[in-house]
Formats: C-alpha cells, structure tokens, sequence
C-alpha cells in the first residue's frame, strides 16, 4: 500500500511540474505576441537562448539572438496579428521542456489571409527563466 502512495504522489508531482511549466510557457508565449505587436523584436530575440536556432517555413536555418531579431523583423512586415494556442507541453526533466501548439495570423497586403499553422519548440530553463531554444513552424493543420 505504501508503494501505490509513493507511486501516486510521483504522478501527482509530475503532473504539477507540468501544469506549472505550461502556465509559464503561456505567459513568455503572451509575452512573445505583446513584443510582436509593438515591434520590439529585441525583446521577442531576448525570449531565445543566446545559440537557439529557428526553423522557419521554407528558409534556412537561424541561429542566435541576433539573427533571430532580424528574421522576426522581417516576418513582422509580410504577416501580423499573431495568436498563439498551446495545446500540449511535455517536461524533458527539471530544465527542458516540448511545446506543441498552433498559430494563426493574418498576411499584410492588398489581399490580407488568414494563415493558420502548428508549431514545436523546445525550452531550456536557463536559470530562473524558460527560454526557446529551438523552434520550428509549418502552415496548415
């Protein structure tokens, strides 16, 4: 009896580790669209490990802060009102965890679309803070 306790609390504590890193994935996420929406790609490259690669739709891959900064700048011409729904995170251990989730936003031009997509990214806690450090997205569903 006293192992089928220890086993329940081990499954209750990995399921508030869990719900806890998806509380905070979603808040850096929100985080993400408010930097977007002003235009501070600075603070979007910020949310990113200093050698985190991007992996982005048809392009090459990105790697590090800086780039990072200036492909989000040059998506933020092509594309806007961002929306981010986090449908699932894994933990990967204490310091690293699996997001998957879907987007939507909307083209910039005479013909504005509505796009919609999937997206995983991996996050490292570094420190006390939970950064991207790889991300990847695609369209459709």
């Amino acid at each position: 009896m006293r192992s089928i306790a220890l086993v329940i609390a081990f499954m209750i504590s990995l399921t508030a580790a869990a719900s806890a890193q998806k509380a905070e994935i979603e808040a850096i996420n929100a985080k993400f669209i408010e930097y977007f929406n002003k235009g501070d790609f600075s603070g979007i490259a910020s949310l990113y490990t200093t050698d985190a690669t991007a992996l982005p739709p048809g392009s090459a891959m990105v790697q590090g802060r800086p780039a990072i900064e200036v492909m989000w700048k040059g998506m933020a011409e092509q594309v806007g009102d961002p929306k981010l729904t986090t449908v699932d995170v894994k933990p990967l251990g204490p310091s690293a965890a699996r997001e998957i989730g879907t987007f939507a936003l909307k083209t910039k031009g005479a013909t504005p679309q509505d796009v919609t997509g999937k997206y995983v990214v991996v996050w490292e806690k570094v420190g006390n803070d939970w950064k991207l450090t790889t991300d990847i997205w695609n369209e459709g569903k």
